[in-house]
């Protein structure tokens, strides 16, 4: 179980980074007012979304998932485990979010100022601070 707990870790990480750089890019796009630097954005967004945001979080919700149903009997009465999972849903919707706004962005629909988007970035930050707290510090 250490190597899938490796690899969920990786995993999470590799997931953060896009969950974080995926907004930025769209501050950057919904900047951007020449059509070279839209479809550039486009490009960007649509390879970061399908090539490493999405696989990365099938494989940590997997092995996550893995982890919790191999050692269930351990987790079980581990509230801090059931309070970080009840955190991962808001970044699952922030995750599919981000893909509903990628097709808005590759339709030229946004109609959001990248002011949204900055503080929109800062989201996943707040829940990457509490889970990580529960997982280290599981104060309950």
């Amino acid at each position: 179980m250490l190597w899938v707990k490796a690899f969920h870790i990786i995993s999470i990480i590799t997931w953060f980074a896009a969950l974080f750089y995926l907004p930025r890019l769209f501050v950057y796009h919904a900047m951007s007012n020449d059509k070279t630097s839209v479809e550039r954005f486009k490009i960007m967004e649509r390879k970061l979304y399908r090539g490493i945001m999405m696989p990365s979080f099938i494989l940590a919700t997997a092995l996550g998932a893995w982890m919790v149903i191999d050692g269930w009997a351990f987790y079980a009465t581990q509230y801090w485990l059931h309070a970080k999972l009840v955190l991962v849903i808001p970044l699952i919707v922030y995750h599919f979010y981000c893909g509903h706004l990628l097709a808005v962005f590759k339709q030229d629909k946004n109609t959001h100022s990248h002011i949204f988007y900055r503080w929109f970035n800062e989201f996943p930050v707040l829940l990457l601070v509490a889970i990580v707290i529960l997982v280290v510090v599981r104060p309950f």
